[in-house]
């Protein structure tokens, strides 16, 4: 075991901004899913009931020894606040638990082509906040502006109660200091569908590019007021689609990464770092990373981007999280989750700038003794060697 010698936040912080730390941090992304699944909870309860959620999340956090960062775990009080919480984080209509399916379902993404092509102009001279309430929204969800509008003044205290649970415990906690996390690329994708989003960005990119100025602007902004309303140094960005598994470089060039270059600078220099949530191969888009300011971003990989190369890419110049794989997590033995945590810990955190994480989220039938064997692994072998 490792003698604790600083704090989570100092833990972490230390990681991100590549230096010295006593022992590789930890981070957990984990949602209603595996939370309920590991306290034996239906998933209907889970959204439904804060405070068995909330309980449920305790007991994890206890069964497994704790972890240093949270993102972002929370509770509501109902399930139609989480469903609408939830539809209006994506973009996209929602088969839920309890409401649309059986109570423990997970809940079901429909993609469809919900946003039109002549939405592009309204977004580039509204934004899509606006866009959202005036609009948006009520394509979405069968309710009317009244209700919309209690449901989301009663999310905030409980994400205010959520935060102050994660600092009792010492945790670091990642909440999203604005609603729409979705870097603006990925949030078109999902409201146009991916289809047809391709074919615009191939036959109307100036409609599209339009929008993503727009989008950016609005997003640089809201996230860097939310950071100062919650005293938060996190900007998270959720990207999922524009990696060179889909793309070419002359998309990625044209319609992600000067837009994703001008957050990372406005976070930066507010003091923000960039938490980059990317899901798919990133591969072939590892090395344009290395322009960015040093230390003013975490890339967290979901286990299919090669993290061991990755490293050497970015090596003293970016922190890295990740990326312990959902199957290793869900049908894997302890030994296996221990011996892959190991290299990790040696081969991507050997000389700092790593927080050990699982790929994406924790998976829906994640085991205990595996998650157990991932966070002890760092307080066994964690240790930086310098």
């Amino acid at each position: 075991m490792t003698d604790e010698g600083m704090t989570s936040e100092q833990r972490v912080w230390a990681a991100v901004k590549l230096e010295r730390v006593d022992r590789v941090p930890v981070a957990i992304l984990g949602g209603a899913i595996p939370f309920s699944h590991l306290a034996g909870l239906p998933l209907a309860d889970f959204y439904g009931d804060e405070e068995k959620a909330s309980k449920a999340i305790e007991k994890t956090f206890e069964d497994v020894g704790g972890w240093d960062l949270d993102l972002g775990s929370t509770t509501t009080r109902s399930l139609l606040a989480a469903k609408t919480l939830m539809t209006l984080v994506t973009g996209m209509k929602l088969a839920f638990p309890g409401i649309d399916l059986p109570e423990d379902y997970t809940y079901q993404a429909l993609e469809r082509e919900i946003l039109k092509p002549e939405d592009y102009d309204t977004l580039a001279e509204i934004g899509w906040t606006q866009f959202m309430f005036q609009d948006y929204a009520f394509r979405l969800l069968d309710i009317s502006p009244d209700n919309l509008n209690n449901i989301l003044a009663g999310l905030a205290p409980g994400f205010l109660r959520d935060l102050e649970k994660w600092k009792k415990r010492g945790v670091v906690c990642l909440y999203p200091a604005s609603l729409f996390v979705l870097h603006p690329f990925f949030r078109l994708s999902l409201c146009r569908s991916m289809v047809k989003f391709t074919e615009d960005l191939y036959y109307k990119p100036e409609g599209v590019e339009r929008a993503l100025k727009k989008l950016t602007e609005e997003f640089v902004a809201d996230t860097i007021g939310g950071c100062r309303r919650t005293n938060s140094k996190f900007a998270y960005v959720v990207e999922e689609r524009a990696s060179g598994f889909f793309y070419p470089p002359k998309i990625f060039e044209r319609f992600w990464w000067p837009y994703t270059v001008q957050m990372v600078e406005a976070f930066h220099a507010e003091g923000i770092v960039t938490w980059f949530h990317l899901d798919t191969s990133w591969d072939k888009n590892i090395s344009y990373f290395r322009q960015l300011p040093r230390g003013s971003a975490v890339l967290a990989l979901d286990g299919t981007t090669d993290i061991f190369a990755a490293k050497e890419t970015l090596r003293n110049h970016l922190c890295l999280s990740g990326d312990v794989h959902p199957a290793m997590l869900s049908i894997g033995e302890p030994e296996e989750v221990e011996a892959y945590a190991r290299r990790l810990i040696t081969e991507v955190g050997g000389d700092g700038g790593f927080i050990l994480s699982s790929g994406c989220e924790l998976p829906a039938d994640v085991k205990l003794e595996n998650l157990q064997a991932m966070i002890s692994t760092t307080r066994n072998n964690g240790v930086y060697d310098r």
